[in-house]
């Protein structure tokens, strides 16, 4: 027994020195715990809508308001018409839409059962229903208020629709997350594990020996899996297209353009884990923390942004998958051009800038 407590001591004061096993053992339970605590949530609070008022009578401003007084929504915009509805989703980034229709008191008061119509982004099904079912409520809560006579009936007729995806399907909104995940695995993981593997194994002194300059050994050694994310991306845009039907409103030449802006900095990722990690065991670790937990529960893939805490939000804005993912439904559901998802691909641009620049600088440091 006192050999078995010696060796089990031993065990234990290896794993207290080696701060990577402490960090697995320690961290990352704490960390998916707050990430699971937080983000997952159903609960959404001041999402954008837009109110199309066809009436403009009192009664149609006391349901307004009504709607507005609850924490659910937040109104940025009044129109008049429905006619440019899709613009206004597309520029103002709007969630839903209340079409509240003519003779809207007449019709109410003589119990003629007002037609509403919901619309709502179906690019996020997820928060569409969720915002149609709280918007319902609402609706109904204000009838049976205004008309007690009337709570056993539904007073009014509440017409659902989905911009963007009509028919509900809740692949149009995965695909572009796992388009985002797969680069991200492909070109930021891979590509940190082989850089550091050269590092670990001690070839990489070997490679710098050669006449080559360095800049090109990191090129040649990157653009095998840019061309692997590349026909990735293709292959992925190709299924969601061909095999699950849906829509490229878009460019695809664009889109694919983005693509390749998102497999650039993801390469920038890879360079940047590399050049603070010295194991590939360091380097898949940084890479399961930094990148895929980030891009699963933080980019808005799966959780949207607005439901997390304040204090999450601005870590969320620092994912490059979040930037991607918007560029995509931006581009492949509501049809965007280039010059629309202009903030994502400064964004995406300047952190592959960063990453680099970073990484050139901490390479030098450790050559000298």
């Amino acid at each position: 027994m006192s050999a078995l407590a010696a060796f089990i001591q031993k065990e234990f004061l290896h794993i207290f020195r080696d701060k990577r096993t402490l960090l697995i053992v320690f961290c990352m339970p704490i960390a998916l715990v707050m990430i699971f605590g937080f983000v997952i949530s159903t609960e959404i609070h001041n999402a954008k809508i837009a109110v199309v008022d066809l009436s403009g009578d009192v009664r149609a401003q006391q349901l307004i308001e009504k709607i507005t007084a609850s924490h659910y929504f937040k109104v940025v915009s009044h129109l008049r018409s429905d006619a440019n509805l899709k613009e206004v989703f597309r520029a103002q980034n709007i969630q839903l839409a209340i079409l509240i229709p003519q003779n809207f008191s007449k019709d109410f008061e003589n119990n003629s059962s007002p037609n509403i119509q919901l619309v709502a982004d179906g690019s996020d099904l997820n928060t569409a229903t969720t915002l149609i079912g709280h918007a319902s409520s609402i609706i109904q809560a204000f009838a049976q208020e205004k008309s007690p006579s009337l709570a056993a009936l539904p007073p009014f007729h509440i017409t659902p629709r989905m911009h963007y995806n009509p028919e509900q399907r809740d692949v149009f909104m995965f695909i572009p997350g796992i388009l985002a995940l797969v680069l991200m695995i492909v070109s930021a993981m891979m590509t940190s594990i082989t850089l550091v593997r050269e590092k670990e194994f001690g070839t990489w002194h070997l490679l710098s020996s050669t006449p080559l300059p360095s800049a090109v050994i990191i090129v040649g050694k990157l653009i095998p899996y840019f061309l692997l994310s590349a026909v990735n991306s293709g292959l992925i845009l190709w299924l969601a297209t061909f095999v699950f039907g849906m829509p490229i409103h878009g460019n695809p030449l664009e889109l694919l353009l983005v693509c390749f802006l998102f497999i650039f900095t993801s390469l920038s990722l890879g360079i940047f884990i590399s050049s603070v990690t010295n194991t590939q065991q360091a380097a898949i670790l940084a890479s399961m923390v930094g990148l895929f937990l980030p891009t699963v529960f933080l980019s808005g893939f799966i959780f949207p942004i607005e439901n997390m805490p304040n204090w999450l939000q601005p870590i969320a804005y620092v994912v490059p998958a979040k930037w991607f993912i918007e560029a995509i439904k931006l581009m492949a559901l509501k049809g965007a051009g280039l010059h629309q998802v202009l903030p994502q691909i400064y964004v995406l641009t300047a952190m592959a800038v960063l990453l680099l620049a970073i990484s050139i600088r901490r390479s030098k440091k450790q050559a000298t």
